[in-house]
């Protein structure tokens, strides 16, 4: 059983240790892999997705049932897509445990009760993670030869 934690700032170390971790940004091979998140962007970052996010973004953590950090949720409009798009990544060493499919669940959940009437996700065509989002029922809207977009109305 997963729970999504609204995050503090000084909780951010969990973001930037696990952006660093090749395992875990592997399905992120076609967009570069591991993302740098130096101490110094925390605040600016902070304050545009966790603190002013309008209603077009939300992000939390994912916490296991001892309360420990194992991946994160997030969703943000995207005006090229017209509507809402799903990030979920769980650290590498937790894959396989059943908290992407929890997380995705809570994610959508969410995104329902803020009002978001469908989400979408923009996936590698090589990440395996597209096989959980369609069965979380989601949907494939369309693909090219980069990648996968996915919906699901809430």
């Amino acid at each position: 059983m997963i729970d999504l934690y609204k995050p503090a700032l000084s909780d951010l170390w969990f973001r930037q240790a696990m952006l660093a971790d090749a395992a875990t940004m592997a399905y992120n091979h076609a967009w570069g892999g591991v993302i740098d998140f130096p101490k110094e962007a925390w605040a600016e970052w902070y304050e545009y997705w966790v603190e002013r996010d309008g209603g077009r973004r939300f992000y939390r953590y994912v916490t296991d049932e001892q309360g420990a950090f194992v991946g994160e949720v997030a969703y943000h409009y995207d005006d090229e897509l017209g509507g809402a798009v799903a990030d979920v990544i769980v650290l590498a060493k937790y894959r396989g445990m059943g908290y992407g499919g929890q997380a995705l669940d809570a994610l959508c959940a969410a995104a329902k009760q803020n009002d978001v009437p469908v989400l979408y996700d923009d996936i590698a065509v090589d990440n395996p993670a597209v096989s959980l989002f369609l069965r979380h029922g989601f949907g494939e809207e369309r693909r090219t030869a980069d990648k996968i977009i996915l919906k699901k109305a809430l």
